[in-house]
This record gives C-alpha cells, structure tokens and sequence, in this order.
C-alpha cells in the first residue's frame, strides 16, 4: 500500500472528518464567546465596580524609554480569558450533560422489556398447555 493511498484512506475517514468539524466550530465558538465575555459581560461588571475597564488592567515592571516598549504584566487580559474558559466550559459541559441525559434514557428504553403481543401471549399459553398434556 502506497503512502498516498494510506495518507488518503486516513484523511477522509469519517473520525478525521469529524474532529476537523469540531475544531472549526469550537476556534469560530470561542471567537463569538470572547466577543459576548470582552463586549457584554465585561463593560457591566467593571461598571458595577467602578468603571474599571478589565482590558486596561495592568502592572507596569518598567516604563517606555527610547525605543523600547513597557514591560507589563496584563492582568485584565487574564481575567477576561478566565471568565471566557468559565463560560465555555460551563456552555460544554451543559451540552455533555444533555447528551448523557438522552443516551440515559435511551438506554432505559432499550433495557425495559416489550409487553408481549396478544399473539404471542396466545402462543406462550399454548406452549404451557402442551407441556402440561406430556
């Protein structure tokens, strides 16, 4: 077997196809989490405590001098990363419970017993009674 061919068989397998979807839903999801964190989220919050921009938040280690930029530690930034995690992970694990709730039932439904037809009660009592004549 070529490596192409290989290569090919591996690259369009479903599994592969798959995970390709999710990653570029989850890169596109988070984009629209961070905007919803940065744009809604946040301006109310720093309202509440005091008009505090979170993005701006930062300690300065060393001033600007000629030619070099401000070495900075960005908390605000990190905050706002956080909070975009938080809702995330709160969003998936929504979804995974839904999930594992629907595969719970379904498993429920397969485990239950079928109440038998009228036509197989009919043949399980005839079944009985020709036990009992031998």
């Amino acid at each position: 077997m070529s490596v192409m061919k290989e290569f090919r068989d591996f690259a369009v397998k479903g599994n592969v196809v798959d995970m390709a979807v999710g990653i570029i839903i989850g890169a596109a999801f988070g984009k629209i989490v961070s905007s919803f964190v940065g744009d809604v989220i946040m301006p109310p919050i720093g309202v509440l405590i005091g008009g505090v921009d979170f993005s701006g938040l930062a300690f300065t280690l060393k001033d600007a001098a000629a030619g070099s930029p401000a070495v900075v530690i960005s908390y605000g930034k990190f905050i706002q990363t956080v909070v975009d995690f938080t809702i995330v992970a709160f969003a998936i694990f929504i979804a995974v419970k839904a999930i594992n709730t629907l595969k719970r039932k379904a498993e429920e439904a397969q485990k239950a017993p079928a109440e038998p037809s009228a036509e197989e009660k009919l043949l399980t009592e005839i079944r009985d009674l020709l036990k009992e004549r031998r």
